[in-house]
């Protein structure tokens, strides 16, 4: 109990003290900077690419509904009816536009497309973050995702944009041991030249240096390969990006602008066909019959003619 007392004391002592506010008002200020500050560091990470957590997936605006899986409609845009596009203002005649169903909030197919691959945090907010559009038109689990109407050559191609980078660096990879005895002939050539050779005393102070310096020369090597790479990404990407727009927009089916079926319409065509069969077979006995008529009255008229002739014959003999 000596042992307690003696605490609660020591405690009552240091509140009682008149630094003890300034103390802790100061220890409270420091915990919520840290705070501020981790928040806005994985903000800054998760728009890099990082798989943080952020403010936006924690909190919810007040007012504000969490983002819905939402069914798309599709139309197209021509003179007569044009589309107002997110992205670019106006479609492109007769290119295909997608909005949420029931809205009229156009973008172009190939433009959302484009998007996505360039920048996929810009797609949500298009539409004021109301709809989850990458997990509803674009995941494979989604019963109202554009990827079932793509077929195999368009699931192949999004699969091979998803591991881009992965499957252009085992093509070079694969590229480069095929070439192996030509880039070996080569690199012996170079090494054997002697134009290599008369500025020896040139690049020998590199070969010579220090670690350090070495490891500065490789890292700038590999950031050089880096940059190569990257370019010839960014160019496979493009004209893979452009293949898919086509794909879509020769596969998405029209869902606006289209005449629906309807068993009325089916009736309605039935009775067209039976009256313009009708109309035919009319046509073709009427043609019969005049063509009987013709007959009959052309071998009338040969039998008259033959009448004539026998008289006449009569007359002269």
């Amino acid at each position: 109990m000596d042992d307690d007392e003696e605490e609660n004391e020591k405690e009552r002592s240091i509140r009682e003290d008149p630094e003890f506010a300034k103390l802790q008002s100061y220890r409270m200020q420091q915990q919520l900077l840290l705070q501020l500050r981790s928040a806005f560091l994985s903000e800054a990470l998760a728009q890099r690419g990082l798989p943080l957590t952020t403010l936006a997936d924690v909190v919810t605006p007040e007012g504000a509904a969490p983002p819905q899986v939402m069914d798309w409609d599709c139309a197209l845009a021509t003179p007569k009816s044009p589309k107002s596009c997110l992205y670019s203002f106006d479609a492109e005649p007769y290119t295909k536009v997608i909005a949420p169903i029931d809205t009229t909030q156009w973008i172009s197919l190939g433009a959302l497309n484009r998007l996505r691959r360039s920048d996929p945090t810009k797609v949500g907010p298009m539409w004021h973050s109301q709809y989850a559009i990458l997990g509803s038109w674009f995941h494979s689990e989604s019963k109202f995702s554009l990827l079932q109407h793509v077929g195999i050559q368009g699931f192949l191609l999004n699969t091979l944009l998803e591991y881009l980078p992965l499957a252009l660096g085992v093509a070079v990879t694969i590229f480069a041991i095929i070439c192996m005895p030509i880039l070996e002939y080569l690199v012996n050539r170079i090494v054997v030249s002697g134009v290599i050779w008369y500025r020896w005393t040139k690049w020998s102070r590199f070969v010579h240096a220090a670690l350090p310096l070495k490891l500065l020369l490789g890292q700038l090597a590999y950031k050089g390969v880096a940059v190569i790479f990257n370019k010839l990404l960014s160019i496979v990407k493009d004209q893979l990006v452009e293949l898919e727009c086509q794909i879509l927009e020769q596969k998405i089916p029209l869902t606006v602008g289209v005449p629906t079926i309807t068993k009325e319409s089916l009736e309605e065509s039935a009775e067209m066909d039976s009256d313009e069969e009708d109309v035919i077979s009319g046509l073709e006995d009427s043609d019969e019959e005049s063509g009987e008529e013709s007959i009959e009255e052309s071998s009338d008229d040969a039998e008259y003619d033959w009448k004539i002739r026998m008289k006449n014959l009569g007359k002269n003999q």
